[in-house]
């Protein structure tokens, strides 16, 4: 953490390049109000922004709208009344839908902290046992059906054969108890709190899925909404940028954080940072790498790679009707805000 202090400085001198609409300064009145949807899941970034007050600082004044997944946030975007989504592969979904997005950069990698979780008397002690699973959770048209399917297709077993369960994470611990599961695919901050509930984390995502995982985390924007207001996409940026920046330098902002806004303890919002936090998220270098795993630049490797294959799942899984074209992955992924930022702040 010793640069912490020189990266948020960094962050904050960025938010000046960008001009008076992103300074401490902005007035009330010029500030952008838009409709944010988002699950309540481990988005660390955006939970210490809006405490922090960074939207208002870039010149943003977002309204909050939360969901218990990613899959009921898509009747907002179908309708239009949200602008503005932070959300894992219910963002795949949404193009499997033809709902149109920008996903312009990735707020989390929730790979790093997703996984299977069992009964402690379950026979599942690994990922390689779910075919012993009795009855396996895993909420639609998300990243843990997602896995699920990937970890099924590791260890050779058709995915149809699984007796799987629509239920999201949230509600594992209920569903365990009650038996009606005895395994499950759980994001993050969940994972964790099943974890300490006496649920163990038998694998993670990285043992059955390609590097980088197959969940990202990604913020995303109506295109006619950033036609509407061209801005937005920089300033939301920017706003990431400097929760990034508090966070390094103050990793108690995003615990604090997780205890306010999902109503978790410190030690399991403290165990879900660990796990998601610093060095887990893609950077924006990263992220404008054509080499890397995380790329938004590559038009067949990195996120747009990860996204198709993300389809492949939910449409063998039948929770998208048909397979999505690469075209229509290859628009909706967007790094010209990031591209614009990082070109701005050096």
């Amino acid at each position: 953490m010793r640069n912490s202090g020189v990266m948020l400085a960094a962050a904050l001198s960025c938010a000046a390049l960008f001009g008076p609409a992103a300074s401490a300064q902005t007035a009330a009145a010029e500030r952008l109000e838009f409709n944010y949807g988002i699950p309540t899941a481990d988005h660390g970034t955006v939970f210490v922004a809006e405490d922090l007050g960074l939207f208002e600082k870039v010149g943003l004044k977002p309204r909050f709208y939360f969901f218990q997944s990613g899959a009921p946030l898509l009747a907002g975007l179908k309708s239009e009344s949200l602008d503005v989504v932070t959300a894992g592969l219910a963002l795949t979904f949404a193009l499997g839908q033809n709902i149109p997005l920008k996903l312009i950069f990735w707020e989390a990698n929730d790979a790093a902290g997703e996984g299977l979780v069992v009964d402690p008397k379950s026979d599942v002690k690994s990922y390689a046992d779910i075919g012993k699973a009795k009855k396996i959770g895993a909420a639609s048209g998300t990243c843990a059906q997602a896995a699920l399917y990937l970890m099924a297709k590791k260890v050779g077993i058709e995915y149809a054969k699984l007796n799987v369960v629509n239920i999201p994470a949230p509600l594992f611990r209920n569903s365990f108890l009650s038996g009606s599961i005895d395994a499950g695919v759980a994001w993050p901050p969940y994972s964790m709190q099943l974890q300490a509930a006496g649920f163990p984390i038998v694998s993670f995502d990285g043992d059955y899925t390609p590097p980088g995982g197959a969940c990202p985390g990604l913020t995303a924007v109506r295109p006619d909404f950033l036609a509407q207001h061209p801005d937005v996409g920089r300033k939301l940026v920017q706003a990431e940028s400097l929760a990034r920046a508090a966070i390094a330098e103050n990793p108690q902002l995003g615990i604090d954080a997780y205890v306010k806004h999902l109503s978790l303890s410190p030690e399991i919002a403290k165990a879900t940072l660990e796990r998601q936090c610093c060095g887990r998220i893609p950077s924006f270098a990263e992220q404008v790498d054509p080499a890397s795993p995380y790329s938004m630049t590559s038009k067949e490797g990195g996120l747009v790679g990860k996204i198709m294959l993300a389809a492949e799942a939910l449409y063998a899984a039948k929770a998208i009707p048909e397979p999505i074209p690469l075209k229509v992955v290859q628009d909706a992924v967007d790094p010209q805000y990031l591209r614009d930022y990082l070109a701005a702040s050096k």
